[in-house]
């Protein structure tokens, strides 16, 4: 089947014109930045709200001009050249766009850290990328110096949830955080304000276009070490270039950004709760929102999710990006579902697959549409997605985005016909150059040019892309091929389930056996319930063996489900392998 063939191109926007890889819609991620910048000058860029109602706001040309001058600080006051790396361990506060804009358009690599790690999570991912400096929220600084030890870390650069807030409020900010609630210790060492290395940062560009720090930059140069999650053991940083990251926000302009913009009633406002140092945040969230003049709206602290209230109380939200997770507890929130947001148009789901009883229950709430799409760190962000012109087939996620080919092969490599499941290979601009520092990894995960995803999938006749699971989570039970997807979405199917979990134990008869691990949506649901709903709608070797009721399931910072902890709990207390 020829490139032209494919069954999915009949849904691209012919509007927009074919995808090619070589016509970019920048020569460099900061280009990106100053066209976007220089096009919405006026318009509102980025709004920090609290959850007491406090906020403010960033303009594009604000954006601008900071952003410009803390590159210089980086490379002309710091000393920084060309490739060094600098981290970012903070959540979503107006700093983190400025200061992630800043290291793109000094040339610099961006590595951004979960602000949740522990020690030595946040020592091992600044030893592994070599990181130079760090950006840093004030609220972390009493770790720090164990944080740093023995990295090449020199410079460290202090972020507060106040910053860019009017003088006034932010004085009152820090004062309480740092004497009423005392949650800013003192910095263990020694750094500077980001207003302190802005002002530096002036004095050194003097009037000097910020383009002449990347005159230099190539599209195969590395812009981000993105680390994987970890999940399964040491997370790895997967070496995202200019050209990936500008690709994928090309590609997914091409499929999508002439419908959205021809179906824009005004300027969109996106609520951005998933975390900035994630790449779907950062480059799609936020790097090709901002390119359509979007305003972002960043959520700093949204646990509990009573925290985001005020943000819709304050803002219009027109445009949510999230995952199951956050459409699911969003629903639980009274004063949410009693008072759903009218503005809300465009909801868009990735990261984790998104439940039927969470997708009907969403939009019979707000009559908002979800669309889902699917991405993974090493395919820089997104893979495929959802049209937007009416076609999108709930529970898949959409079809390879221009410039994308998907294929669904076997165990043996032989590409499977649609329906069938198999595992997920991906190819494209998008695909990530490698793992950094381990060739090894970098050469089983891609081969021939094809990303091989360790996803099981299925595309339909025509195109449209289905997620089972995991390729390391399917279970085989007497022989059969058993995905937990399949089992969850039976058992979040009964009224009285709120989430489900499946893991795979050693079944000394059966091989494998599945463990369910259910949140119960209201009280008095007991395991003999959902074992009869199972029996009702499950064939006897997909049920699972054992049932077990708990409060929560463990989840990372961006909600995706932790399998790996549920998967050592039910072998402690249910494998067969617990014996050994």
């Amino acid at each position: 089947m020829t490139e032209a063939a494919k069954p999915w191109h009949r849904y691209y926007d012919q509007s927009s014109g074919p995808f090619h890889p070589e016509r970019l819609l920048a020569g460099s991620m900061a280009e990106l930045i100053e066209r976007a910048c220089a096009e919405h000058g006026d318009q509102l860029a980025y709004s920090c709200c609290l959850p007491n109602g406090a906020h403010a706001s960033l303009r594009f040309s604000e954006i601008e001009t900071l952003s410009a001058a803390l590159a210089f600080f980086l490379r002309d006051d710091l000393g920084l050249q060309p490739g060094d790396v600098v981290a970012i361990q903070a959540p979503n506060v107006l700093g983190y766009p400025v200061a992630a804009f800043a290291v793109m358009r000094a040339g610099l690599i961006l590595t951004g850290i979960n602000p949740l790690y522990t020690v030595s999570e946040a020592n091992y991912q600044l030893k592994d990328s070599g990181a130079k400096a760090l950006f840093i929220l004030d609220l972390f600084g009493d770790k720090l110096a164990q944080s740093l030890k023995d990295t090449d870390v020199r410079h460290v650069i202090r972020l507060s949830v106040a910053d860019q807030f009017p003088t006034f409020k932010r004085l009152m900010i820090q004062m309480v955080l740092r004497h009423v609630q005392k949650r800013i210790p003192p910095m263990a060492v020694p750094s500077i304000s980001l207003a302190e290395a802005i002002k530096r940062g002036h004095k050194k560009q003097a009037g000097r276009d910020a383009a002449v720090l990347t005159a230099d930059r190539k599209l195969d140069d590395v812009a981000i070490f993105q680390y994987t999650g970890g999940t399964t053991g040491r997370s790895k940083g997967a070496e995202l270039t200019e050209r990936n990251l500008l690709a994928n926000i090309t590609q997914q302009d091409t499929f999508n950004g002439a419908r959205l913009r021809a179906l824009n009633e005004g300027q969109e406002t996106s609520l951005l709760i998933l975390p900035l140092y994630h790449v779907y945040a950062l480059a799609i969230g936020a790097m090709h929102a901002m390119r359509s003049g979007t305003h972002m709206v960043l959520a700093p602290n949204p646990r509990p999710l009573s925290n985001l209230r005020s943000a819709f109380e304050q803002f219009e939200i027109s445009m949510l990006p999230g995952i199951n997770t956050l459409f699911n507890e969003l629903l639980k929130q009274e004063w949410f579902t009693e008072n759903p947001p009218e503005s809300l148009r465009w909801c868009f789901s990735g990261a984790a697959p998104l439940s039927e009883s969470t997708r009907q229950r969403w939009e019979r709430l707000t009559g908002c549409q979800i669309y889902e799409g699917y991405g993974l760190t090493e395919g820089t962000c997104i893979v495929s997605s959802s049209p937007l012109d009416g076609s999108a087939k709930p529970g898949t996620v959409g079809v390879p985005i221009p410039g994308t080919d998907i294929r669904i092969v076997d165990d043996a490599g032989t590409i499977l016909a649609p329906g069938e499941a198999g595992e997920i290979l991906v190819r494209g601009p998008q695909v990530m150059r490698g793992y950094l520092g381990r060739p090894d990894a970098t050469k089983e995960t891609i081969r021939d040019g094809w990303l091989y995803t360790g996803d099981i999938g299925s595309l339909d006749e025509d195109g449209f892309l289905t997620i089972l699971d995991r390729k390391k989570d399917m279970l085989i039970v007497s022989g059969f091929n058993v995905y937990p997807s399949d089992i969850e979405e039976v058992i979040q199917s009964h009224d009285a389930v709120l989430e489900a979990a499946v893991v795979g134990v050693l079944d000394d008869r059966t091989g494998e056996a599945p463990v369910a691990y259910v949140v119960p949506r209201v009280a008095g649901l007991g395991e003999d319930d959902i074992r009869r709903h199972c029996e009702d709608h499950l064939t006897n070797y997909k049920r699972p063996r054992h049932y077990v009721l708990v409060e929560e399931l463990p989840k990372s910072p961006v909600g995706k489900l932790l399998r790996r902890a549920l998967r050592e709990e039910a072998r402690q207390h249910f494998g067969a392998d617990k014996r050994q």
